[in-house]
């Protein structure tokens, strides 16, 4: 079954894991709202399996959700450990596993998902994918902004406007042009230089200084 990774978040068992894996299959493939039902069938466990592991449909979205969400992770960092060169690796770290998991095909199907949702009678997967994906990815990284602020390598008034600030400058319009059917160019390289532009653009908008030993 599951243990507690953090406050909040949810880590799944290998077999979780598959039959998520099935219901994202389902979602970009099945061209019709998400059952438990279809989502049983594709994944050859039974609906009461389903039941007892998420609940219901909105359960089993919110896992989803999260379990999506979770390959965005960042390294944790030690008290009175973090250098600079730490703190930068750390962020290109976060902003490239954003990266690659928004330009996948899963992805784009959720969040056209929730987007079409949005403002109707039906599951709120917009307020799940908000509260489990964005909100829960601050929450992610957070501790290391204010590590870093502790440690006098940066310095901001308050972590939640750091983090959209870094947010920020590595989504752009990247997610929305996704959205709206655009292939860009995300091959492995470009993610590496993207997260890089933006870790370096960040710590120099926020005090840091190339100069102070920051890799090259």
């Amino acid at each position: 079954m599951e243990t507690e990774a953090a406050p909040g978040e949810r880590v799944f068992s290998p077999r979780q894991a598959e039959v998520l894996e099935a219901a994202l299959r389902e979602l970009v493939e099945g061209g019709r709202p998400l059952t438990m039902g279809a989502v049983a069938k594709r994944a050859a466990c039974s609906k009461e399996t389903l039941y007892k592991w998420f609940d219901d449909r909105d359960g089993l979205l919110t896992a989803i959700v999260r379990f999506q969400a979770a390959r965005v992770q960042v390294a944790a960092v030690e008290p009175g450990r973090l250098d600079l060169a730490s703190l930068t690796a750390r962020l290109e770290e976060f902003a490239a596993n954003w990266l690659r998991v928004i330009a996948s095909e899963t992805s784009i199907a959720l969040n056209r998902v929730a987007i079409g949702q949005a403002g109707g009678g039906a599951v709120p997967l917009g307020a799940i994918v908000l509260e489990n994906g964005r909100f829960a990815l601050g929450r992610r990284l957070k501790p290391v902004l204010e590590a870093g602020r502790a440690a006098g390598l940066i310095d901001f008034p308050e972590s939640e406007e750091a983090f959209r600030t870094f947010f920020g400058l590595f989504a752009r319009d990247v997610q929305i042009r996704l959205l709206l059917g655009e292939r860009l160019d995300l091959a492995p390289d470009t993610i590496r230089a993207d997260a890089r532009r933006a870790a370096r653009q960040f710590l120099t908008l926020y005090g840091a200084q190339p100069s102070t030993g920051m890799p090259g």
